[in-house]
């Protein structure tokens, strides 16, 4: 693929052929700061619960904290092509330990208000869409390309055991311990992050001879990602995914909770329902690498979306919690290998100057979907009924197998080949 005029490729913190030390010191700082994630996610909403009994009120913080992923994603893309990625990722980190640092005080003085938690989750937000951007734009400048799967897939495991299995369970604990002590554990975290990234050795930028705007910047990554046949179906797909699963997730407990419910679980089962797709994904993770060698990318990612066809369409299907649960370990098993393999065939296929703004583009696309495919779910349930939900979740996965036919190992292998690095 041509270069932009202006620029050159850089790659000056390209490693050996193994994953090397520079790799996991980037492993490290990225399962601390997952970890931070996991605890703040729960602890800012606790402390909320505090300040105001509106549940409205409380799901704000949840909307603050996301709402930047539409607001900010295609300028934190540009910005990961404009300076150094490690750079952009220690500013990130600081600036979210400080904010906290500041709340905290606000406590410990008397005060806070849900207004001072609304104000630190949109900057935490703001400050994540940042550090994530960078953090999958500065992979392929650690590791070389063949191992970019083997990289990922380990970064999805540390993602997932960090944020969903000890961060939330961490942050109640905390909370129940002190509001000022669950607010100074993330930022601690945050902390350590940027001393272990400080051990990551080279430089981390593009090289520009030509000055741009950043809207000129976000228009060519746009304009790069629709062009692509190859990235813009992935894009196209995963919202599709996306939109399947959250319609799916929007309305699950209310068919698994309570007395009216069709499983009837307490909230301590529902909890573990879902930790079954948790612990599916994780296991995912960690052979995905080994599975995509063995299939090659483009039948992996075929196999991943019949794992999400399967997690979505077991709750109609059967009314047995185990068996539900027994799909959703399965299913998060084999649709978790898309994750790896996508993002790893992305970082491959694009050109270093512009993979911050196609990575930011890309997850756009596919992260919009997901409060319309809550809505819709919720729409579905109420005049068509819960079950409905789940067939329709599955059917419109299985109708992105139709995209696929376009993803091909011939397709794939040409994408890589005529891609300038």
């Amino acid at each position: 693929m041509a270069q932009e005029a202006g620029e050159e490729p850089v790659a000056e913190g390209a490693g050996s052929a193994s994953l090397g030390a520079s790799f996991w010191r980037l492993w490290s700082a990225s399962t601390l700061s997952n970890l931070a994630d996991g605890v703040i996610k729960v602890a800012l909403p606790l402390v909320a619960v505090t300040l105001t009994e509106s549940p409205a009120v409380v799901a704000g913080i949840a909307v603050a904290v996301t709402l930047p992923w539409l607001l900010f994603a295609l300028p934190a893309g540009a910005l990961a092509d404009r300076v150094d990625r490690r750079t952009a990722m220690l500013v990130s980190n600081v600036a979210r330990a400080s904010a906290l640092v500041v709340l905290i005080a606000t406590v410990l003085l008397g005060y806070e208000s849900i207004w001072a938690l609304y104000a630190v989750a949109l900057f935490l937000g703001s400050a994540e869409t940042v550090y994530d951007t960078c953090a999958q734009s500065i992979l392929p400048q650690v590791v070389p390309r063949e191992r970019l799967s083997a990289a990922n897939g380990r970064l999805q495991a540390a993602e997932l055991t960090a944020n969903e299995f000890i961060g939330p369970p961490l942050g109640g604990l905390l909370v129940a311990t002190g509001i000022a002590v669950a607010l100074a554990t993330p930022a601690a975290l945050w902390a350590v992050a940027v001393c272990v990234l400080l051990l990551v050795p080279g430089q981390f930028r593009i090289v520009r001879s030509k000055r741009t705007t950043i809207r000129a910047d976000i228009a060519g990554g746009l304009r790069f990602l629709w062009r692509h046949r190859l990235l813009r179906t992935l894009a196209v797909v995963t919202a599709m995914y996306n939109f399947a699963t959250n319609a799916t997730f929007a309305v699950f407990v209310v068919y698994a909770v309570g007395p009216q419910s069709t499983l009837e679980l307490n909230e301590a089962g529902y909890g573990l329902l879902l930790g079954a797709i948790a612990a599916g994904s994780l296991i995912g993770a960690l052979v995905a690498d080994r599975v995509e060698r063995r299939l090659g990318p483009a039948r992996t990612m075929v196999v991943s979306l019949l794992g999400g066809v399967l997690t979505v369409s077991s709750p109609a299907l059967t009314t047995e919690p185990l068996l539900i649960a027994a799909a959703f370990f399965t299913g998060g098993a084999i649709s978790s290998l898309w994750n790896v393999v996508a993002v790893s065939l992305r970082q491959r296929i694009t050109p270093d100057r512009i993979l911050g703004r196609v990575n930011s583009g890309y997850r756009l696309v596919a992260w919009g979907s997901r409060p319309l495919g809550a809505a819709a779910g919720g729409l579905i349930g109420e005049t068509l009924g819960l079950r409905a939900v789940f067939i329709c979740a599955g059917i419109l996965i299985l109708s992105t197998l139709l995209a696929m036919t376009t993803v091909t190992s011939a397709a794939i292998t040409a994408a890589e080949q005529d891609t300038v690095h």
